[in-house]
């Protein structure tokens, strides 16, 4: 269950869309060669094209509403964008992401269309909520890259939360990831607490391994091994685009059991 609206979520591609476009903005050709590392082998050019892209393909699934998805290899296979220019990119970003907003808005939450996780839905309301996150990290990537400031509203990083958590906790999840498999045990339960989330804003996560399979309810809760830190650092840990907790963020408890979450579960 998302807590922001269907158009917020369509409105939000297009808003995150431009904030990473203002982060290059005035970049020159050098600053798209800079690696990602939150992304290896990417420069911030081909994570442009690899965000863009992938909006535009699910803008062609939403539009056409195909049986089988159309090919992703032009934005899996990013060896051709090495060396961009900016100002090309800034234009075809900011119309990959009015497309896919419109399209989205014009279908309306509820039209039945094909999803790559069926178990998370199969309507038009999952890319929404999808897209409006897979930018949101993105935009991250980019200003880790670049050096720039990255701010998210509190309710939309604890969306972006909760949706990587029902992501994590599809049972098919573990035929994808079989490794995910060794996480499950007894006694084995995380906890992520933001310390700065305003009293409007639940941001308190419980990730139960107990059982045959990962599950996860809001918190407050105790467990093995409890994260706190600001919220947005909370998303961009649980995104593995920190290698470690950033400054401000504790672990206290097992943090071994986190460790081991952390080498585990990635994606995204």
């Amino acid at each position: 269950m998302t807590r922001l609206t269907y158009d917020h979520l369509c409105a939000g591609i297009v808003a995150q869309t431009d904030l990473l476009r203002s982060h290059i903005a005035g970049a020159d050709m050098a600053d798209m060669t800079v690696p990602v590392p939150s992304c290896p082998g990417w420069n911030v050019g081909q994570l442009v094209r690899h965000l863009g892209g992938g909006q535009r393909w699910a803008e062609e699934i939403v539009r056409t509403r195909p049986s089988r998805p159309p090919s992703d290899d032009h934005f899996r296979d990013l060896s051709p964008y090495a060396h961009e220019d900016p100002a090309v990119l800034d234009g075809w970003l900011a119309e990959g992401a009015a497309l896919l907003a419109g399209t989205l808005s014009a279908a309306g939450p509820d039209m039945e269309i094909w999803t790559p996780l069926p178990d998370a839905g199969r309507t038009t309301a999952f890319w929404a909520r999808r897209f409006a996150h897979e930018t949101l990290i993105h935009r991250a990537d980019a200003a880790l890259a670049l050096g720039a400031a990255y701010v998210v509203a509190p309710e939309v990083a604890a969306d972006a939360v909760d949706e990587w958590l029902d992501l994590a906790s599809l049972p098919q999840m573990l035929e994808f990831h079989p490794q995910w498999r060794e996480l499950l045990g007894p006694g084995r339960t995380l906890r992520f607490q933001a310390t700065d989330a305003p009293p409007d804003v639940a941001a308190d996560w419980l990730v139960d391994l107990t059982g045959d399979a990962i599950a996860w309810r809001p918190g407050p809760e105790e467990a093995a091994v409890t994260v706190r830190g600001p919220l947005t650092d909370l998303l961009l840990l649980l995104y593995r685009r920190y290698p470690e907790p950033a400054e401000g963020t504790g672990v206290v408890g097992d943090a071994r059991l986190f460790d081991f979450w952390q080498e585990r579960v990635a994606f995204g």
